[in-house]
């Protein structure tokens, strides 16, 4: 049992409830949005010592006044905290407010109460321990799209009593309109979102985000732990940089409008601050940084087909390119300010005796190469522009150049600059990863020389490895992968699910769990692989 889990019991944590199973259903646009009162519930983010943010959404026909309150109870007998916020229409109806006054290490019970009297649904919150601290979990989810398939993974971790605080790594929705991504064909039934078209107004966003909040899972999980959370590039459009997406054309108007669309609706529907980055205190044991990595520095991720424009030796130019352009140190991913920001946190929090610095961000750092048995997974039956695709990332990984350049495989001096700072401050670098669809277990190093690990989250639905290389197996697949790129110590190229990463003063456990099924509502797991790190290695324990 997790040792605060006494503080509550069980019986207790039963007793809160849900917001109901009426919301398996999910409504449509006209149902979800018509609705009055709290709509989705409840949510919590942005924990310290002494603080948390309470997020929920009620509609009405005006601005409403709500009445914030938080107990050490469910029964409310004895309030400990709380306060007014206006659910206001501008903003959605959605209601944020922190509380301050609480105490270090605590779970909390919270509510909100409407003018008439009205209750929410109750929720349950934790501040961040202060002072020596012996043991924190983090439960790391990414890539959920819903037309997929359910959200098994968070319906899981939201049964667990071992779980201190969630971290979503982004791509917490999708932008495409319906029969994109996925087909009519992949989409599983019962799972349809709306609006129907693509997001490119805050409207849309929006309806997008109370389709998304109407999965019952998803709604639990925020309302049992406080969540730290950053977009990754699908809460914009795909391969989002900070001037433009590759999913985004002058069709679609202006892109400046449709970013800021896109992080207006992001920061209403998510319990999270302002700030574009942030970072978590967890006593002694932990420093969590969370970056942001792709609207306001990343410079526009490169494109093999540019470097190819023009004809000729093919071969060729890639290589010239791995020798030049591609390690050009001017190439931004977090920015000069950011880079100074986190740089300095890492190197203040290990001088400052904290255990280890968690860094949580949405991008792979490790680096991953085209296997070169991989030109026979995809069948000799291929159009000839993925034949070409094919060849041309061949080629690539023969010139010395990694297989995605959306990752920090695609920003090598900026990663060389983050791993340095990590090694000059003495660092116990831990860094958390989404994005990718797939599980993976990184040893980074820098100048030949240790310098963390990574954990790279898996998705909650989104298809990764499997969809795209019938036919080959798990095992053949991670094998190829691991023989191509010396950093990668362990993978999971087929599974969906969530991580679980405990830290102790002297060893970080990740625990990647992979749900039995995404097609239809079970939330059950088929397996669970674990890997330990002891501190000060920097490095994987022997798998």
């Amino acid at each position: 049992m997790h040792p605060l889990w006494g503080e509550m019991g069980r019986r207790q944590l039963i007793g809160i409830g849900t917001v109901g199973l009426a919301a398996l259903a999910l409504p449509g646009t006209a149902a979800a949005m018509m609705a009055r009162g709290f709509t989705h519930g409840v949510a919590s983010g942005e924990p310290g010592p002494n603080s948390v943010l309470l997020w929920t959404r009620y509609a009405a026909a005006s601005d409403a006044t709500l009445t914030a309150e938080i107990s050490e109870s469910t029964d409310f007998v004895h309030i400990v905290g709380g306060g007014t916020v206006t659910a206001s229409g501008a903003h959605d109806h959605i209601a944020k407010i922190s509380i301050d006054g609480l105490e270090p290490g605590r779970w909390y019970f919270y509510r909100f109460i409407a003018p008439d009297g009205v209750k929410s649904i109750i929720g349950r919150t934790r501040t961040l321990p202060a002072g020596a601290t012996r043991g924190f979990t983090l439960a790391l989810f990414s890539c959920a799209n819903l037309p997929f398939g359910w959200f098994n993974a968070y319906g899981h971790a939201a049964a667990r009593n071992d779980i201190d605080l969630v971290v979503h790594a982004g791509d917490y929705l999708y932008e495409y309109k319906v029969g994109d991504y996925p087909s009519f064909k992949e989409t599983v039934p019962g799972r349809d979102v709306q609006p129907t078209q693509e997001l490119v107004a805050l409207a849309e966003y929006r309806l997008r985000y109370a389709a998304y909040r109407s999965d019952p899972d998803l709604q639990r999980l925020h309302q049992l732990f406080p969540m730290i959370a950053q977009w990754d590039d699908h809460e914009f459009a795909n391969d989002t940089w900070k001037g433009g997406a590759e999913n985004h054309n002058e069709g679609e108007g202006s892109w400046s409008d449709r970013a800021a669309a896109a992080e207006r609706a992001y920061r209403e529907w998510m319990p999270v601050a302002e700030a574009r980055w942030r970072d978590y205190q967890v006593g002694d044991l932990a420093t969590i940084f969370l970056p942001e990595t792709r609207i306001t520095a990343r410079d526009k991720p490169f494109e093999l087909g540019d470097i190819l424009a023009g004809g000729g030796d093919a071969a060729a130019k890639l290589r010239q390119f791995a020798d030049t352009g591609y390690r050009d140190p001017a190439r931004q991913l977090l920015g000069a300010d950011q880079e100074a920001w986190l740089f300095g946190g890492l190197a203040a929090s290990a001088k400052s005796g904290t255990r280890w610095q968690v860094c949580a961000q949405q991008i792979l750092a490790g680096s991953l190469f085209t296997p070169p048995e991989s030109a026979g997974w995809f069948g000799t039956d291929q159009p000839d522009f993925v034949k070409r695709r094919v060849e041309v990332s061949q080629l690539a990984a023969k010139a010395g150049l990694p297989l995605n350049m959306d990752s920090w495989d695609g920003y090598p001096a900026a990663r060389s600059r983050l791993l340095g700072a990590a090694q000059a401050a003495d660092a116990n670098l831990v860094m958390l990863a989404g994005d990718s669809h797939n599980a993976w277990a990184f040893d980074l190093a820098h100048d030949g020389r240790p310098a963390g690990i990574e954990v790279g989250g898996h998705s909650v639905t989104s298809p990764g490895f499997e969809a795209y290389t019938t036919g080959v197996s798990d095992a053949v697949r991670v094998a190829a992968l691991r023989a191509s790129s010396p950093q990668l110590k362990w993978a999971n190229t087929q599974d969906r699910g969530y991580v679980t990463v405990a830290l102790t003063r002297d060893r970080v456990t990740a625990n990647w769990h992979h749900v039995e099924t995404i097609r239809r509502h079970c939330p059950a797991l088929k397996s669970s692989h674990s890997l330990t790190a002891a501190r000060g290695r920097r490095m994987y324990d022997a798998a």
